[in-house]
């Protein structure tokens, strides 16, 4: 099903690495999401109103915010399609974040007044009419909601969108819920047992709990959270795979919305090549990792020095001090300012982030080290945080 509509729907699906392509398919499934999610709560309402059901009621209006977040999707999708401007230079691409942050506050909204209603219902409670007609209702409801998952997953996977991934999630969580629904029913029909207004409170937790996770994974990109491992290891592999390249570090990636990354890194090449050579190797990486990757991908030169044997010699002293302390820290831009009086040994050192806060501790620690194996030096570190 979902190869057919593609094939109906958008033109080249295939080509998911086009920003049309990308944003076509986010549209696509906005728009399958809000038809079946209005059916769903449609369907779900009118029986819970025919049966006095608040457990069936609030499972609907689950479906309504569901529907409400397929809008949000699909408005994100044609928003994040503006071009950049004057005002905007790295394009609108983050709308696509923004419109999950407002369905997650819909949907966080739907939830506390469902709690209030289901409350209201278990402390007095009313009778309701369950028929098998109204079980066969709710599975049929699953059984749609399981084909969403899988469609948006699939769409997901296709053009590596985290919105869609959030979408198949929902989707995933809505089965849960109506099964809660389903089982209250089925215990109501067989044991004349009303749990109505417990199962509705369950299902309005659930919203909430589905909602602070919806906002919670909509903020982390807008405050500029950590690249995925996947790209941070192809990056790293694109740029090493040159022969002349000697070394990487300091790599960021800044995500502005799907389909527009910027990234800068160090990059190391020998002091001994030509400079217009080296311009000419880091000019190809850079075009390497936008074609290849579609990163905006921006490099600093550094010049390493290979034939100066105390720099050398000093190199691995550190390094194995570096090591000694913790396996996790790092070191590059190894260098030797020589004086008159006393060289210095300038360096960057990069660290885990929660180590940030003893800096102080560690140059210590590393002078004392230098200290004991007899080398007279000054130290001028540089600590950068790593995750």
């Amino acid at each position: 099903m979902t190869e057919i509509l593609l094939k109906l729907f958008i033109k080249n699906y295939e080509d998911t690495q086009n920003p049309a392509v990308h944003s076509a398919v986010g549209k696509l499934a906005g728009m399958t999401g809000i038809v079946c999610n209005c059916l769903l709560t449609i369907g779900k309402i009118i029986v819970g109103m025919l049966v006095g059901s608040m457990a069936i009621i609030a499972d609907g209006v689950n479906n309504l915010s569901d529907a409400a977040s397929s809008v949000m999707t699909l408005l994100g999708f044609r928003m994040a399609q503006l071009p950049a401007d004057k005002q905007h230079p790295y394009g609108h691409a983050r709308y696509e974040y923004i419109s999950g942050l407002a369905v997650a506050a819909l949907i966080l909204l739907i939830g506390a007044e469902l709690v209030k209603s289901s409350a209201e219902k278990i402390i007095h409670p009313e009778p309701i009419g369950i028929s098998m007609a109204t079980m066969a209702i709710l599975a049929a409801s699953i059984a749609v909601k399981l084909w969403m998952a899988g469609f948006y997953r699939t769409l997901g996977k296709r053009i590596g969108s985290q919105t869609l991934y959030a979408t198949a999630a929902d989707s995933r969580n809505d089965v849960i819920a109506t099964t809660a629904v389903l089982l209250g029913c089925l215990v109501n029909y067989l044991f004349d047992l009303n749990i109505d207004g417990y199962v509705g409170l369950a299902v309005a937790l659930f919203i909430l709990y589905s909602g602070a996770g919806i906002a919670r994974d909509t903020i982390s990109p807008l405050l500029g959270q950590q690249a995925d491992e996947e790209t941070i290891d192809k990056i790293t592999a694109l740029v090493l795979s040159h022969e002349k390249v000697l070394g990487i570090h300091d790599l960021l990636v800044h995500d502005y919305g799907p389909g527009r990354r910027y990234a800068s890194a160090h990059v190391e090449l020998s002091a001994d090549e030509d400079p217009l050579a080296c311009h000419d190797i880091i000019d190809d990486i850079e075009c390497d990792v936008l074609e290849k990757l579609n990163v905006h991908f921006v490099i600093h030169y550094d010049p390493v020095v290979q034939n100066d044997a105390e720099q050398n010699e000093m190199y691995k002293v550190v390094r194995g001090i570096i090591g000694g302390l913790d396996p996790a820290f790092s070191i590059h831009d190894f260098r030797i300012v020589r004086g008159s009086a006393q060289s210095k040994l300038v360096f960057d050192l990069a660290v885990p982030y929660q180590m940030m806060g003893h800096k102080k501790e560690i140059k210590e620690q590393i002078d004392a080290a230098l200290c004991k194996k007899g080398k007279n030096y000054v130290t001028i570190i540089r600590f950068d945080g790593i995750a």
